[in-house]
């Protein structure tokens, strides 16, 4: 814990005495509660409700003085222990005063026994805060009535003390009987642990259950706790790695090392044995691991639950700040308190997932769980595989898995740690628990030397690069240690997450997720998602500088620098040492200094405009650069997390691309623009010739000579088609709508009146609906109307349900327009609505540029999104005398970033100092929140 808490809660340390579990006098409170039962004629239906209420404030207390003694030691582990004392001693409690007052049995017959048995995680004697109470009320083998009263009046205690309780009610015969047919009800009583009542009885229960089920069954037990655990890990988020991961049930959590504890504890004999976490299995220095773990996340999930007054298992991005203060995380080397908060906690999952993974390796060398490699066994040609392997190399293969020749391997040359991996890649085989721990325990060797010898890096440059699944073997290294030592740099940048909404993992597993999908591009397996990219990978003359840019692309992650110069620097650095030539360290340098660069520009820029191709070409400046960029844009885009990737951000990239590539090739002619716009006329009345001669005309001469060299060609019939059927039914206001299940994205024609607020009435209005804009085409014609484009992230999978929302869109901005309803009222109920966006800080900022379009000022607004800023945003620059030509929509979690390309009400660029300053003085304001002044 950092100084700065320590100091913060010394005042509290001095304030409270606090006492230890289980922080009531157990003899003092039955007498209490004995006068209080005499105090109301000895009626035990009297009393209850003083009882309760006594008792309520008995846990009351005893919570307070838990989360008083978690904020004073920091020791989760000690509180859950805590707890989990005094909810025995409170359930004796009830339970002697059950037996003395209400059903009271003086000469209790041989059936009038019971025992009361903990079992869940309450058995294991830890309960977090909100936890469940899990409680077997264990009978003999025939029940009586007053077994069954005492059982039901305990209950309805706990429950109006509002407990959330798990129970069961059984004989030993039936625990048994279930506990074969169950396996959770076997892990259940594989933690059962005596709390009062007929002692006899539960060690009858734990000498059955020991011989009856545990014996013999061990291997069924392990393959459904492994089962389990991977349909749980699938629930909660595959990845270790994710950014908002679930404490208890995702990978690397608790669940994780119950698991572990679970099966050795069934390997050792079940529920009477002590401690199972020993040798063999693990190391003292892996038991230390274990109980390191198990403490910090159990200090968090105590925390947690004390944070947000319910059993949340999820480390959200609402509670990640908060608990970083509480630990006592401050803010350093460029890391936010919170990031190196989350750091702390995914090194731990990452520890946790090594300990999974020894005691998997180490079961099934005994063994005891089937084998993944079975048919690699069976295979014929396999001996001599295992023959050439222990003949060539200094390893063997021992039951499909790779183990080292002997314990010096590592010693007499350290580069075998590299080549260790490659055998593994080589030979298809799995990793070895032995192995594994020997790599652990000899990464010190990984020094200077051996990062500067040519040899290691020549394997690692071919692991890194290889044609198969070079993500599987990258990320083996990372986990066993092995990378973050051989490249430093990617070491520091190991389980550091970024405290934003739109990167779903750490920076190290969304490198190597990065090095996966160009992987995938290359091996074919996304032809169907990404038809130009799998195409020009075949034409990529240098490959291996794409996977060495993918993998350093985000390396100068967390420092204080622009991470895309520092990841230059470092390639530069690293370039060379791991092989490759100048001109590829340049390359992968330029790579990753611009590796934001084209999907900035696709998103946020007018592709129609020619100067941003001219100025884009320019920055590539050949073909195969923007071909080696293309195909990281889109591999950094997918890496970033399941829901970043759609089909509008490919078509931009693509349109991008081709606008691009004929400036690199030579293939380009410049046109002038009269020439474009009369080829374009000419192209829209070839393609609507089966349109009748004067609609076509009067549609020509309605439109402006920017429209047509910015307005695709089946756009152009579409906009015809829609003029014509408004005009023809009398109206003054039609919409069309198209949707492309591809693209991801639907787009709605808008015709109306031209007025200012236009853009902002339908921001307004996909606002109140819920529907994303990703991009607006704005187009006034010479008549005095707005034919607007609007693009809407698709919402839904079919079509008809796509179309109503458009449809309801449309109704709402006709009824904006006609004044039936009032937009202010619309806003106000969706933004009335909770937001975990506003966890988050984004400065705002406004960029006001007359550089990058020959004909418009670029207006570049960013700050935090919510619900209706575009409506803000664009109601500022209509009151502003702005006329929008288009705009550019892009959200980066929750971060808002959207371009205007405006002019003023004469259609020339915003060129006054004094102007500008005023522009960016109100959206400061409107990004901010603020009304203006």
């Amino acid at each position: 814990m950092d100084t700065l808490v320590k100091d913060a809660l010394a005042p509290e340390r001095e304030a409270h005495r606090l006492p230890d579990p289980p922080y009531f006098d157990p003899t003092a409170l039955r007498h209490e509660l004995t006068a209080i039962f005499r105090a109301h004629d000895e009626s035990a239906e009297l009393a209850r409700a003083a009882v309760v209420e006594r008792l309520r404030e008995l846990m009351v207390g005893a919570r307070e003085s838990a989360r008083a003694q978690l904020l004073h030691d920091g020791k989760g582990r000690r509180c859950a222990e805590g707890l989990s004392t005094f909810m025995g001693e409170l359930i004796a409690l009830i339970f002697d005063y059950t037996r003395a007052h209400v059903y009271r049995s003086n000469n209790p017959a041989d059936t009038e026994r019971l025992t009361i048995v903990a079992t869940g995680g309450y058995g294991r004697a830890m309960l977090a805060p909100g936890s469940d109470i899990d409680l077997l009320f264990l009978l003999p083998y025939k029940q009586t009535p007053w077994g069954e009263s005492v059982v039901e009046y305990i209950l309805y205690i706990l429950w109006d003390l509002r407990l959330k309780v798990g129970h069961a009610t059984r004989t030993v015969d039936q625990c048994l009987q279930l506990a074969r047919a169950d396996v959770t009800i076997c892990t259940a009583l594989l933690d059962a642990r005596y709390i009062l009542g007929d002692r006899p009885l539960f060690d009858e229960l734990v000498r059955r259950f020991s011989d009856e089920v545990v014996k013999g069954g061990e291997r069924a037990f392990i393959e459904a706790k492994l089962a389990e655990r991977a349909t749980r890990h699938q629930r909660a988020g595959a990845s270790r790695y994710r950014v908002e991961p679930n404490i208890k049930d995702g990978k690397g959590g608790l669940r994780d090392l119950h698991t572990l504890y679970w099966l050795a504890k069934y390997l050792a004999g079940g529920p009477g044995v002590g401690d199972p976490i020993v040798q063999p299995i693990f190391t003292a220095e892996e038991q230390a691991t274990f109980r390191r773990c198990e403490d910090f996340l159990w200090t968090v999930r105590c925390h947690l639950h004390f944070l947000t007054g319910r059993p949340e298992e999820r480390l959200t991005f609402e509670y990640q700040p908060q608990l970083a203060a509480i630990l006592g995380y401050a803010s350093r080397l460029g890391l936010k308190a919170v990031e190196r908060f989350m750091k702390h906690y995914f090194m731990v999952a990452k520890d946790v997932g090594d300990l999974t993974t020894i005691l998997c390796a180490w079961l099934e060398v005994q063994q005891l769980k089937l084998s993944p490699r079975l048919d690699a066994l069976l295979d014929p040609m396999g001996w001599r595989m295992r023959r050439r392997v222990r003949r060539t190399t200094a390893f063997r293969i021992d039951n499909g898995r790779l183990n080292v020749a002997d314990p010096e391997v590592f010693r007499r040359d350290p580069v075998n740690l590299i080549r260790y991996f490659a055998q593994v890649e080589e030979t298809g085989s799995l990793l070895h628990p032995q192995a594994i721990r020997l790599i652990r325990q000899s990464l010190r060797l990984i020094d200077d030397k051996l990062r500067n010898d040519p040899e290691a890096n020549r394997i690692l440059l071919g692991l890194m690069t290889a044609r198969g699944t070079p993500e599987v073997t990258l990320r083996r290294m990372n986990e066993a240690g092995v990378l973050g030592r051989m490249i430093p740099e990617f070491g520091r940048v190991v389980a550091m997450m970024q405290f934003n909404l739109y990167h779903h993992y750490t920076v190290d597993e969304h490198l190597i997720r990065t090095v996966g999908v160009v992987s995938e591009i290359e091996r074919g397996e996304s032809a169907d998602k990404h038809p130009l990219s799998h195409n020009i990978f075949k034409t990529v003359v240098n490959r291996r500088v794409l996977y060495v840019a993918a993998f350093l692309h985000d390396i100068g992650k967390g420092r204080d620098e622009d991470h895309s110069i520092v990841g230059a620097r470092i390639a530069r650095k690293i370039c060379p040492r791991l092989g490759l030539s100048d001109a590829e360290t340049e390359l992968v340098a330029w790579l990753i200094e611009n590796h934001l660069l084209m999907s900035n520009i696709a998103q946020s820029r007018d592709i129609a405009d020619p100067k941003t191709i001219r100025d884009f070409a320019e920055t590539m400046q050949s073909v195969e650069r923007l071909r080696l960029l293309l195909l990281l844009t889109v591999a950094d885009i997918r890496a970033v997390g399941p829901s970043t990737w759609n089909g509008w951000k490919g078509q931009l990239l693509r349109s991008l691309y081709y606008a691009t590539e004929p400036l690199l090739s030579g293939a380009y002619q410049p046109v002038a623009l009269s020439e474009r716009v009369d080829t374009a006329i000419a192209a829209f009345r070839k393609e609507a010739s089966n349109e009748p001669a004067d609609r076509v005309q009067a549609f020509v001469e309605r439109q402006y000579g920017d429209y047509w060299v910015k307005t695709s060609l089946p756009k152009q019939v579409e906009h015809m088609q829609l003029m014509a059927q408004t005009e023809a039914a009398g109206k003054k206001f039609g919409t069309n709508f198209t949707t492309n299940a591809f693209t991801a994205v639907s787009e709605l024609s808008l015709l109306a009146p031209n007025h200012p607020r236009v853009l902002s009435l339908f921001a307004g209005a996909c606002a109140a609906a819920g529907a994303n804009i990703v991009g607006a085409y704005i187009a006034s014609t010479r008549d005095g109307f707005a034919l607007d484009t609007f693009l809407l992230q698709r919402a839904f999978e079919h079509e008809d349900d796509e179309r109503r929302r458009a449809t309801r869109i449309a109704d709402t901005i006709e009824k904006l327009l006609r004044g039936e309803v009032r937009l202010s009222a619309l806003m106000a109920k969706k933004m009335a609505a909770p937001s975990i966006i506003n966890t988050f800080t984004v400065e705002p900022e406004v960029v006001i540029d007359n550089v990058v379009s020959d004909h418009f000022t670029v207006i570049e607004v960013s700050g935090l999104d919510r619900p209706g800023l575009l409506y803000d945003v664009t109601t500022a620059l209509s009151d502003l005398n702005l006329d929008i030509n288009s705009a550019h929509i892009t959200t980066f979690g929750e971060k808002a970033v959207d371009t205007f390309y405006v002019t003023d009400l004469t259609r020339r660029k915003i060129t006054s100092p004094q102007r500008q300053e005023a522009i960016r003085a109100r959206l400061i304001h409107v990004l901010a929140g603020e009304q203006p002044a």
